[in-house]
């Protein structure tokens, strides 16, 4: 039994679409056990034109599982895992799967801070981290943690790129130095230890689906940091509703662009255990580059894309700019912030294929719901729930009561995706949890014609002069003003218990002066009086989270701050240096490749795997 809207919404199903999936039983290795069974010799992952089968996958899994097996890991241990995307993040968490670790994500351009919170949340005593970020994982007592390893993310990549880093120049050990850093003498190296180590015995016990796998990190509903298990059934449920919803791509044929980082929820679920769920081949970048993303793609042309909007924008805008085809690409999904009508209308004119927008969070493994990729979909909207999963519209004050369809109420969910609660934080997890057991995710949607569209996140709402003044609404009209790139809507505090509408605005960098009196006439035309800004401020950048969506209660922070204005600035700096960081991994490789031009020209098409077109000479083929 479902609720009403659910009913409604499952009338713009795709026909091939089951309004049922089944959830697994078994642990979440068994995709990657069943996968290598059948498509051993299928390219699972190509890093840089470095290709590695489902059969050498899964041997390098049951080394690394016996790696950390030997280093004392056991069922229910929490293994850290801060790591780009590259094949070694791909073993460690299979790994995990395969003992029935729980494989802890974290963000390996954290700040110190935010990490040993985290570790201090989930007490995890094994770690395997990038070299760049090992000072973030002490083993000195002020954590749990006794075992560190560091992975060179250079180790898979091609025997001629590596070979150019090597040479003794001064641009490759500049490229050296942002891929690499020295291992500290407690360390012990990943790479080297996986190497030699026995495949894991066959014999050895395998989890269940109710055992923990996962571990993420989140502000959940309320911008408090959380920790946020998942069990196997948990995303192995998310799988198939996400494998069923896109149910045109064929197993064993599909290669999936996996520039979403793996320790995002949006990223694990579709990249590390859906893509293998396919068989699909995976084109892996440690960061997105748009430049190296493209060039990947002219080497292995990819058939579905999952990212966020502005990747999808670049992408299309520098494939138009050096007349890369994207006709390949069949089916792509979007999610974390709003895609644009337009925005979709260029991709899917340059691909040919279909782009939809989804949904979810990370306490629900993450996906809730999603737009049919089919004629129905539309552009603009959440979507429908999917397969299994139940959904309301509540009063925002009185989550017992549904709204009527149009009207703003809180979406709760019920499935077997949603997580049971926060680690270690029964008051949190009591707070998220109505009694009859539906979660609270925070945001505000409205039901449409059986499509449900979000309205804003509920802790963001704004009270301005008794209204409730919706942010994204007004982000959305102050967007399309001329020499604005981007802005960020808060409410600060105006006395009375009311707020203040403001603006914080981030400009083209050939853009005029904007007053406050421009911004409001511009918005008039577009969104209720009541709800224009009452204040604007410039910034030089706006926080953004690992998927680039804009964090509200970051700039409200910054806004509320006396010393805003110095504050800015250091944003700016440490903004910068993550920048750099995150760019650091690409841009090692681009300039690799530069120094093969330069020094050893003859040797890049046979080092890159490519024919002389740049093609692939041996090639078969709101989340939160």
């Amino acid at each position: 039994m479902v609720s009403k809207l659910v009913e409604q919404s499952r009338e713009l199903y795709d026909p091939g679409c089951p309004f049922d999936v089944p959830v697994p039983t078994g642990s979440l290795y068994e995709l990657l056990e069943t996968t290598a069974s059948f498509y051993p010799d299928r390219v699972a992952l190509d890093y840089f034109g470095h290709e590695a089968t489902y059969a050498q996958v899964h041997d390098q899994v049951l080394r690394a599982a016996q790696v950390l097996h030997s280093a004392g890991v056991g069922k229910g241990d929490v293994v850290a895992i801060s790591l780009p995307n590259c094949p070694q993040a791909f073993a460690v968490f299979h790994a995990c799967m395969r003992i029935g670790a729980v494989a802890a994500q974290h963000n390996p351009l954290a700040p110190a801070a935010e990490v040993h919170g985290q570790l201090g949340r989930h007490h995890g005593q094994v770690a395997v981290v990038w070299e760049k970020c090992v000072d973030n994982f002490p083993t000195d007592g002020s954590t749990a943690l006794r075992t560190v390893f560091t992975v060179d993310i250079s180790a898979h990549m091609p025997a001629g790129q590596r070979f150019l880093l090597a040479l003794p120049v001064a641009r490759a050990r500049a490229t050296r130095d942002r891929m690499r850093a020295a291992r500290p003498s407690r360390a012990r190296s990943w790479d080297a230890e996986v190497a030699r180590a026995r495949r894991l015995p066959t014999e050895f016990p395998h989890p269940g689906g109710d055992d923990r796998a996962v571990i993420l990190h989140t502000g959940g509903t309320n911008g408090v940091p959380k920790s946020v298990p998942l069990t196997h059934r948990n995303i192995g449920a998310n799988v198939n509703q996400c494998i069923f919803w896109v149910w045109k791509l064929h197993e064993g044929a599909e290669v999936f662009w996996s520039l979403l980082p793996y320790f995002h929820a949006f990223g694990l679920t579709f990249f590390l255990c859906a893509a293998v769920r396919k068989a699909a081949t995976q084109v892996l970048l440690p960061s997105f580059d748009v430049d190296l993303a493209l060039e990947s793609h002219r080497r292995r042309p990819v058939t579905f894309f999952v990212g966020v909007p502005p990747m999808f924008e670049r992408i299309e805008k520098r494939a138009s700019e050096t007349g890369t085809s994207l006709r390949s690409i069949r089916f792509g999904v979007a999610g974390a912030m709003p895609l644009s009508t337009a925005s979709a209308a260029r991709w899917e004119k340059a691909t040919g294929g279909m782009i939809v927008e989804g949904y979810g969070l990370s306490e629900t493994s993450p996906v809730l719901m999603g737009a049919p990729l089919s004629e129905k979909r539309h552009h603009g909207v959440l979507g429908v729930p999917f397969a299994n999963t139940d959904l309301r519209l509540a009063d925002l004050d009185d989550p017992s009561i549904d709204v009527e369809e149009g009207q703003p109420g809180e979406i709760l969910v019920k499935g077997p995706q949603v997580f049971e609660g926060y680690l270690d934080a029964p008051e949190e997890t009591a707070r998220v949890f109505t009694e009859d057991g539906w979660f609270r995710t925070g945001d505000i949607g409205v039901c449409e014609g059986g499509y449900i569209r979000m309205a804003d996140r509920k802790k963001e709402l704004i009270l301005s002069g008794g209204f409730n003044v919706y942010p994204s609404q007004v982000e959305a009209a102050i967007r399309t003003m001329p020499g604005v790139k981007d802005v960020a809507v808060v409410g600060l505090p105006s006395g009375d218990a009311r707020e203040d509408v403001v603006a914080a605005l981030l400009l083209e960098e050939d853009a005029p002066t904007i007053t406050i009196e421009q911004v409001r006439a511009w918005a008039e035309k577009r969104i209720s009086h009541y709800a224009l800004p009452r204040h604007i401020a410039f910034l030089t950048d706006l926080p953004r989270n690992p998927l680039g969506k804009v964090m509200r209660r970051r700039v409200k922070e910054q806004l509320l701050d006396p010393a805003s204005k110095l504050l800015e600035q250091a944003g700016q700096a440490v903004g910068g240096a993550v920048s750099q960081a995150g760019q650091a991994v690409s841009g090692a490789v681009s300039q690799a490749q530069e120094i093969v031009q330069e020094h050893l020209p003859q040797t890049r098409p046979s080092a890159l795997g490519e024919d002389e077109d740049g093609q692939d000479a041996t090639r078969d083929e709101r989340i939160d």
